[in-house]
């Protein structure tokens, strides 16, 4: 089974994406264009990583003190993936990019995740560089940026520590001018930097010739202290080994030193872990301290890191939606070609027939349509949000506006939707396999592994709901919200006049006018506390409202071509999303509109 005919409607059908050519910036692309990119970088994947996705999980990555070993196969992936020019795909011509709409980028890029998202493709050193191309000096981005975009270097984002996690208010790691002449470095003001950080995806290997870190840090005040909260963290930019201006390598290690990997549940091919800025292990230019350049100003570093984390967040959301997909496709073609049992006649079961394929019982069709509603929504859903990233920079005004407030309202969700539905979905996967899908015979128990880290990293499930219910519905006013609400009124509408939609569009205007009041409701006493004690339900019913309202704007896609098994399937998944998915969000609003504190008034000593 293939993933492409999906992609293809997805892109083209629904989004009409090949109207992006007659844009300014993507005049130079044609449907043929799109084609050849997806056909690319589909037989990559087929190729350099879905023949390695069990090898890299079972020989981890090895450190013997010196270096870290991971295997060739992950090499020659990486190889590939950078000779592709996907590293620089939404990049300007000028600087060897292909000025490619972020949407095509996104659906390339789900064959990846697909095939292997252990083994991993490019998605933290393209958010390093874009940042850097955002918020860097001409100099960072010549030097820094360009040889990531080239596969040449790779980066990586150093936020957590330790004792922090994602409390980044309580970073600790200090940043001070490094002599006399530090604002005089042509590759930005120069500090050394101590701390330590945790968590650090592909934070060292051998697979390029450099590692460019982002870090955050605080510049100690005229008093010595670090500065209290986030607003005084800044960004710098870390090499592993030090560069000049002219991106050559000095032949010095910096002082960033492995600490140690993380052995982890899934995502085994990626290397994770604690690194050590400035303990003197690699002294440099005769002290300790990593050096480090500021990138932006002051104070700045976390507005200038989220440019990179919400970029990560719709990566995270898409490689959840791609590991829920695999393991769709393998249960269903292990449904398809598995005899046990034998159907309900009406004299009962007759011993005599011979057994059915399981895809036959009706159980087996819950669990593979509920899979296909799950992953095929939030693979929707993530283009749509590729979409919007595309209208934000090429549309007019207005267009770019609304696209980016969209986004702020819509990237909560599509982070975490796809990360606890699609690993419902990888659940729902080792079912359909019965006692063999807990085996390493198949694969879908890996997909499980693989898939439980997105409901944590770049933002656990109750910081994605803070953020939507605490700051994102309310930011502008609510106008984002509003926002949202008029294009999945105008889906509504539309719907209306179908007879087989009809009813869905009533089930999602209700199930819209709840999240409202519900939002009113949770806020009604102005005190955040009670608000966003229920956030999580909030975010659950949010979500299924939101991929509700995707799945019926898919099916008027759908609706509108010939009749096929592909469109049958479609406009079954869609039936299936809002007759036994839509239904739950009536439940989880119905705690945040009372501002039930069952959860949050428990005392500690009650458990």
């Amino acid at each position: 089974m293939s993933l492409r005919p999906t992609v293809d409607f997805l892109l083209y059908d629904w989004l009409g994406v090949q109207s992006l050519q007659q844009r300014e910036r993507f005049a130079d692309h044609s449907r043929e264009t799109f084609d050849a990119v997806l056909d690319t970088c589909e037989r990559i994947a087929r190729e350099k990583y879905a023949p390695f996705n069990r090898l890299v999980d079972t020989q981890e990555p090895h450190f013997d003190g010196e270096r870290v070993t991971l295997p060739q196969a992950t090499h020659d992936a990486w190889a590939a993936y950078a000779e592709s020019g996907m590293l620089s795909a939404a990049q300007n011509h000028d600087i060897g990019g292909m000025q490619l709409p972020y949407t095509v980028e996104a659906a390339a890029n789900a064959f990846f995740a697909m095939a292997s998202v252990s083994i991993g493709a490019g998605m933290l050193t393209v958010g390093n560089a874009n940042l850097l191309m955002a918020h860097g000096t001409e100099t960072q981005r010549r030097v820094f940026a360009l040889n990531e975009f080239a596969g040449r270097w790779s980066g990586t984002m150093c936020l957590s520590e330790p004792q922090a996690g994602s409390s980044l208010s309580d970073v600790a790691t200090r940043a001070v001018p490094d002599g006399g002449d530090f604002m005089d470095d042509p590759l930005g003001p120069r500090f050394r930097l101590k701390g330590n950080k945790m968590w650090i995806s592909a934070g060292e290997h051998e697979i390029t010739e450099n590692i460019v870190h982002l870090v955050l840090a605080k510049i100690p005040g005229p008093d010595g202290k670090l500065p209290a909260g986030v607003k005084g963290i800044s960004l710098f930019v870390v090499p592993k080994k030090l560069v000049d201006a002219d991106a050559r390598l000095t032949g010095e290690r910096n002082d960033v030193a492995l600490a140690g990997l993380n052995h982890k549940c899934g995502w085994r091919g990626t290397t994770n872990t604690l690194l050590n800025f400035g303990e003197g292990k690699f002294p440099v230019r005769g002290s300790a301290g990593a050096i480090g350049y500021l990138v932006g100003q002051p104070g700045e570093g976390l507005r200038c890191m989220f440019h990179m984390m919400n970029e990560a967040r719709i990566g995270v959301g898409m490689a959840a939606t791609m590991l829920g997909m695999a393991g769709y496709h393998a249960s269903l073609d292990y449904a398809k070609n598995r005899p046990q049992g034998r159907p309900v006649g009406p004299g009962g079961k007759d011993p005599g027939q011979p057994q059915s394929h399981i895809i036959e019982h009706a159980d087996v069709k819950r669990m593979l349509l509920a899979q296909k509603s799950y992953c095929e929504g939030a693979l929707a859903l993530e283009l749509y949000c590729a979409r919007l990233v595309d209208e934000q920079h090429t549309g007019n005004e207005a267009a770019a506006d609304e696209a980016r407030l969209l986004l702020e309202v819509l990237t909560p969700i599509a982070k975490s939707w796809p990360s606890e539905w699609c690993l419902e979905a990888n659940s729902l996967a080792i079912q359909v396999h019965g006692g063999y899908g807990y085996t390493r015979d198949f694969p879908v128990e890996q997909y499980w592994r693989d898939n439980r880290l997105n409901m944590i990293h770049e933002g656990t499930h109750g910081i994605q709901a803070i953020d939507l219910l605490g700051r994102k519905v309310l930011m502008e006013n609510g106008r984002g919200l509003q926002l949202l609400a008029q294009r999945i009124n105008g889906t509504i509408e539309r719907a209306i006049h179908q007879p087989d939609l009809a009813p869905h569009a009533n089930a999602l205007g209700q199930a819209l006018a709840q999240i409202g009041a519900a939002t009113k409701a949770a806020w009604a006493t102005a005190e955040p506390g009670e608000a966003l004690a229920n956030a999580v339900p909030y975010l659950q019913a949010f979500g299924h409202t939101v991929l509700a309202w995707t799945w019926l704007d898919v099916a008027l896609a759908a609706l509108a071509l010939p009749e096929s098994a592909a469109r049958t399937g479609r406009l079954a998944a869609m039936r299936f999303f809002f007759h036994y998915e839509l239904p739950r969000t009536g439940a989880w609003l119905q705690v945040v509109s009372r501002r039930d504190m069952t959860c949050a008034s428990l005392p500690e000593e009650a458990f």
